[in-house]
């Protein structure tokens, strides 16, 4: 972590991720597509997502996160940033001369190789294979759900997750949430930890600095008139006043379920993340 000079009140606890490891300052043009921003506005122009507009302009750089050349070796031509994830990403080189973005691991740099496999293979961070072949107490990340479908967990900056047991077909996953689950073990997985896991320790600093990211001010339903919102009035700081806590129009917002009891995954969750604590 890089922590900036208390030059001016916005700047004593500012803190920002240290940027040495990168490798290049552009992405490859041919992998990068422009995504129109809306603002949180759907077709109408109506406000659909609050809080949202300005920021940056920014190029979605198209990430591989199925990885499906087996066999290939590839080498690491550079380590980049991505405005639209929290991890790093790396520019692969294939053997027969094809690019294609990955996520970085943690400990990955410019001249690496990485290498999807069937079966058997090096453990090396970086290398890809099924869950079948993973052995019980490694750590991994972009983990398919389904055989095919690429990477859809541990994708975010400095995650992973744990392979547990291997049994009638499936792996139990722990994931960082220390939730439990079995998945198809002929899904792919990458070894290793995902990149910049420094990432949870940045300071915004300023609210300059969010509106750069996109991110409009939220004003506290409390301070609003009784009109506006379920928490609104009354002479100075007021309890909530209702029941349970609710969103501005009205809706449960806590202490209420809302997950699907039908949804197909829920016979492959063998243990729950634990509640969070009351404080």
């Amino acid at each position: 972590m890089k922590k900036t000079k208390p030059t001016s009140p916005s700047r004593r606890n500012m803190s920002f991720v240290d940027y040495s490891v990168l490798t290049a300052s552009e992405p490859h043009k041919a992998l990068t597509r422009r995504i129109k921003s809306h603002a949180g506005r759907n077709n109408r122009g109506v406000i659909t997502m609050r809080h949202q507009g300005g920021g940056n302009k920014k190029l979605y750089r198209e990430i591989d996160f199925k990885q499906q050349r087996i066999a290939i070796p590839a080498r690491v031509e550079s380590i980049e940033y991505d405005p639209y994830r929290s991890a790093f990403i790396a520019l692969l080189c294939y053997r027969d001369g094809l690019r294609a973005y990955i996520l970085a691991h943690k400990d990955m740099k410019k001249g690496d190789t990485v290498v999807t496999v069937e079966q058997g293979g090096d453990l090396a961070p970086g290398n890809r294979m099924r869950l079948r072949h993973i052995p019980v107490g490694t750590s991994v990340h972009n983990i398919e759900i389904r055989p095919g479908a690429g990477g859809k967990l541990a994708r975010s900056a400095g995650s992973s997750a744990e392979v547990l047991a291997q049994e009638d077909g499936f792996t139990n996953i722990k994931l960082s949430s220390k939730e439990i689950r079995k998945i198809p073990w002929l899904s792919f997985a990458t070894i290793g930890q995902v990149s910049n896991s420094d990432y949870n320790l940045v300071t915004i600093g300023k609210a300059g600095r969010n509106r750069w990211k996109g991110k409009r001010p939220t004003v506290r339903g409390t301070a609003m008139n009784p009109v506006d919102h379920p928490y609104g009035g009354g002479e100075g700081s007021q309890p909530r006043g209702t029941k349970r806590p609710k969103t501005k129009w009205g809706k449960v917002t806590g202490g209420r379920k809302t997950r699907n009891r039908k949804k197909w995954s829920n016979a492959h969750i063998i243990s729950r993340r634990p509640a969070k604590r009351k404080k």
